[in-house]
């Protein structure tokens, strides 16, 4: 996991090597485990860590570059989080896994699983994008492993599914209304 030095220190990536020992010592006279009053051993080994790799030229070198990256990745997901469509298609793509594990379950109930292989085939869906919808459909009950594990439906699932579709099913006859 990423730790973020400058978070830590509560100072900008350009900061000069000053400002990094000012606050440094700032911070590390309010959390040093001997204070009483404000002392804090796991913070204080933080800001610790944290001024070991930001004063240290080569070591903040290497550091910026993961920053860097790591800044990339979170501008990245923000974006993402922005653009609404992302729900939308992943509750598509939720609702055809569901599609297709349903048939497979009507047409052959004592061997209703797909494989990991053959969904990311028929889903159209990437594998690293498929682990996403098969934990959702898995943890909400709707799926569920085999014994030879591949992925099948769940009574639970049949029936949300069913209730997605069923606003658009035509209303059923009775049988006994053509019965002469």
């Amino acid at each position: 996991m990423f730790i973020d030095y400058y978070e830590i220190l509560e100072i900008s990536p350009n900061a000069n090597s000053e400002t990094i020992e000012r606050i440094f010592r700032y911070f590390a006279m309010r959390y040093h485990p001997d204070n009483r009053e404000t002392g804090n051993e796991a913070r204080f080994s933080e800001i610790v860590e944290a001024h070991n790799t930001l004063r240290d030229p080569v070591k903040r070198a290497q550091y910026d570059i993961l920053y860097r990256e790591h800044l990339g990745l979170r501008q990245e997901l923000t974006q993402e989080a922005r653009d609404g469509g992302g729900v939308e298609r992943d509750s598509v793509i939720q609702a055809n896994l569901l599609s297709l594990l349903y048939v497979r379950r009507r047409r052959d109930v004592n061997n209703p699983g797909i494989g990991d292989e053959e969904l990311e085939r028929l889903s159209g869906c990437p594998r690293e994008h498929l682990e996403f919808h098969l934990w959702y459909l898995k943890a909400k009950g709707f799926i569920g492993r085999t014994e030879n594990g591949t992925f099948a439906i769940t009574v639970e699932g049949i029936d949300h599914a069913g209730a997605k579709h069923g606003q658009h099913r035509p209303h059923a006859t009775r049988l006994l209304d053509h019965a002469d």
